[in-house]
């Protein structure tokens, strides 16, 4: 037998699903977490013992053409070790679930990273606001800077490319580990000076790929 939908599945794993609201063009679950306990940041010790309670809303994937936010019910603990500086603090949930102090769901930055990284700036806002993922240029920006990575180990072998801050306006250069297969950086133009510039402080790149037409 076919089981019917249920609007507990657009839940990410390790939430609980506690209800439902929606309108015309978008859905709010009420979720928090399933742990019962959480661990002080600073010194490790887990606590159980509750504080107060506040709400984040975090925005998420889109389903069925709506918008899908979460009403996320946050607690926040009281640390019992006497010598901890942290008397009280919020529980968090995870950098692969909902990164601290992002209003965005780790999965939903995913897809607006690689947006951004795609199509550009601009471009990539206007074609998420029809997925219904509205982030504005200024955001998809942020979030590509974000999530570039530094490499501890230097660099050997990059490639570098173009990157669309606004289409057919204005052009920057992305420049990738290609042994790792990761972002380094992005430069804010296309200019021979700027890249030889950051070239010249990471002098043990030996192989240096182009890919622009």
């Amino acid at each position: 037998m076919r089981r019917g939908f249920r609007i507990s599945s657009l839940v990410p794993s390790g939430l609980v699903f506690d209800g439902v609201s929606d309108s015309e063009d978008s859905v709010i679950l009420a979720v928090r977490s399933e742990a019962e306990e959480a661990q002080c940041p600073l010194c490790a010790t887990t606590s159980r013992r509750i504080h107060s309670r506040y709400i984040r809303h975090v925005a998420d994937l889109p389903s069925a053409g709506k918008r899908v936010r979460l009403r996320l019910l946050t607690r926040r603990f009281t640390c019992d070790v006497p010598h901890c500086r942290r008397r009280i603090f919020a529980e968090r949930f995870g950098e692969d679930l909902v990164p601290l102090r992002r209003r965005r769901t780790a999965r939903l930055e995913y897809i607006v990273h690689h947006l951004g990284l795609a199509l550009g700036g601009r471009p990539a806002a206007s074609f998420a606001k029809r997925l219904m993922l509205p982030v504005s240029n200024d955001t998809l920006l942020r979030v590509v800077r974000r999530r570039t990575a530094m490499p501890t180990d230097p660099l050997l072998v990059v490639g570098l490319d173009d990157w669309a801050f606004r289409r057919n306006h204005r052009y920057g250069t992305i420049v990738c580990d290609l042994e790792r297969r990761r972002i380094v950086t992005l430069l804010p133009d296309r200019e021979t000076a700027t890249v030889r510039a950051w070239l010249s402080k990471h002098p043990a790149i030996n192989i240096v790929s182009r890919d622009r037409g």
